[in-house]
Parts: structure tokens; sequence; C-alpha cells
């Protein structure tokens, strides 16, 4: 058994970390807030305007469709993994890297697979791969609009150009504090909306539904990814959360237990103490 000051010590450095993780959880708790809210009021807006331009799309004529809409024979593909620039966030990181990898490996083994890093972390597992052609971990210091419609304007040059015949985001889709759920999705080309383009669209264009495409496809690009990094953004909240509230969990747990032990080898020490006394005056006695 450990001597008291070891195990004094093993309770002081227990709950100094007790009160980090603890901080960390209240810090994640407060911008999740913020991060949910922000995800939550986009997402219908999103999904609304990518529905409608995948319809739109379907109904033009091939000959007139759009430049992103192209389909190529995919020989260079593209991966844009979102993770987080910190970690202590669980598995958060660890499964947008194990489902990159799946692609890589799997799904394109054959094909020339490149990366855009977006998170440190990311750009820290596929540099070594020799397959990140630019990191851009540095949108999570001023998270705004703008900065990510950079971002997809060089993805959609490069796929107008033909340096890439397919490009796809790989991020963790919040769906609340505890759960985050891994989506794979595809950028480029637009993926035209499935079954009768027709349905539902009771709407009068002006000018005309090839200007309207045009134009707004772009933002509809910007508008996809920006929402896959928010809801990136939410989901590493939530995950830090979730994560540091187990670790103060287990923190508790293990002081608790350290308490126990240090209590019994101190009463033990004072039972020897008392016996060494008593055998010692019994011995002056005799």
């Amino acid at each position: 058994m450990a001597n008291l000051k070891e195990i004094r010590n093993r309770i002081s450095s227990v709950s100094s970390t007790m009160q980090i993780t603890s901080a960390m959880k209240m810090v994640s708790a407060a911008k999740l807030k913020k991060a949910q809210d922000a995800i939550t009021a986009m997402r219908p807006y999103a999904n609304k305007l990518t529905e409608l331009l995948q319809s739109l799309s379907a109904t033009l004529d091939a000959d007139s469709g759009s430049k992103y809409s192209v389909q190529r024979e995919v020989k260079n593909v593209l991966i844009v993994p979102i993770s987080s620039n910190r970690g202590l966030a669980g598995a958060f990181n660890s499964n947008i890297i194990k489902q990159t990898n799946v692609l890589i490996n799997d799904v394109y083994v054959d094909k020339n697979v490149s990366v855009l890093a977006i998170g440190k972390k990311v750009n820290d597992a596929f540099a070594k791969q020799n397959r990140v052609i630019a990191n851009k971990s540095t949108v999570f210091d001023d998270l705004a609009f703008d900065n990510v419609a950079a971002i997809a304007e060089m993805l959609m040059e490069k796929f107008v150009e033909g340096e890439f015949d397919k490009i796809e985001l790989v991020y963790n889709n919040f769906k609340n504090a505890a759960t985050q759920i891994v989506i794979t999705e595809q950028f480029l080309p637009i993926v035209p909306l499935e079954g009768d383009a027709n349905v539902n669209l009771d709407y009068i264009f002006e000018p005309s539904k090839q200007e309207i495409v045009e134009t707004l496809i772009p933002k509809s690009l910007k508008t996809q990814l920006y929402k896959g990094i928010r809801d990136s953004f939410a989901s590493e909240h939530g995950a830090r959360m979730t994560a540091m509230h187990k670790a103060t969990d287990n923190a508790t747990e293990l002081r608790d237990q350290l308490k126990l032990t240090y209590n019994k080898a101190r009463q033990a020490a004072i039972t020897n103490e008392i016996l060494e006394i008593v055998g010692g005056a019994e011995a002056l006695n005799n």
C-alpha cells in the first residue's frame, strides 16, 4: 500500500484535474448554446435552397445545365474533412479521420485522392500521408460566412477547371449535445433531385430558370459549406462538453476512492502506533 504522502499527492492531483475538466465543461456549454442556435436557425434555409436548386437543375436540358452539375469520369477526388483545432472532445476528431480513411482506402482506392483540411487535427493526420493540398484551419479563428465563402469559391474553381472530378465533405452533423453523426456529403458536382423533378414546383420564374440557377448555385454551394462547418462547430462543443462531463465524473469517483484508501491507510498507521505503544508498555511492566 502506498504511503500517506503519495496518496495525498494523488488526491491533490486528481482534484486539480477535476477543477480543470469542470471548467472546460462549463466553457463548452456556454459556447454550445450560441453555436446550436446558429445552426438551428440556418438549417431550414440551407436545406430549402439546396432542394430548390436541385429541382431546378433537374428540369434544365443537359446542354444548358450548370457547369457545377457536369458529370465526369471520376479520376481525381478531393475530400474536405472538417475537424476541430483542439482535442479533448472524445471521439469527435477520430471519427472524422476514420471516415476519411475509409473513403481513401476503400471507396476511392483506385482514384487519385487529395485532402483539403479544415481543422488542425485532420491536417496533422493527413499531412503525414502527403495528401493535403491546403490547410484552412484558421477559418475557426473568425467563423464568418465571407471567410467560408472564399474556401467554397476555391473548391468551385478547382472543379470547373477540371482539377478534381468530385468533391466530398466529411463532417459531424449536430443532433444534440451527446450525439454527433458523421456525414459524407457530395459537394460537387451537384446531385440532381431524385424522382419527378416537377413535383411541388408550383413557381413562376423570372427572368428564367436558367439565369436563376446560374446565379444562385454559387450562393447555394457557399451556404452548403458554411452549414457543414457550422454543424461541425456545434458538434465540437457538444462532444467536448460531454467528454469533460464524463472526465469530471471519473475524476470525482477516483478522488473518492483515493480518500477512502487514504483513510484506511491512516487508520492502519494509527492502529500500528497504538499496538507499538501498548507492546512497549507491556514490555516495561514485565
